[in-house]
């Protein structure tokens, strides 16, 4: 998730209303063209979590990303 995004097809806004726990400050894009492994050791705190429906079209839009890209 970044507050600074890239144009993206594969990227879409959320807010605080699409979190299931938590609260962003102001609205931020969900990059699901660019994964990157975060170590546990290094988070410092949890700021939310997003609810089932955003976690869904996550899973759909990578999905997506991985059929347009074989």
């Amino acid at each position: 998730m970044t507050f600074n995004p890239a144009p993206s097809e594969y990227s879409f806004t959320i807010t605080s209303s699409d979190l299931a726990r938590g609260k962003l400050n102001r609205p931020g894009k969900v990059r699901v063209d660019k994964i990157y492994t975060l170590s546990q050791s290094i988070v410092a705190r949890t700021f939310g979590r997003v609810n089932p429906t955003v976690l869904d079209r996550i899973r759909g839009t990578l999905q997506d990303l991985i059929r347009h890209r074989a």
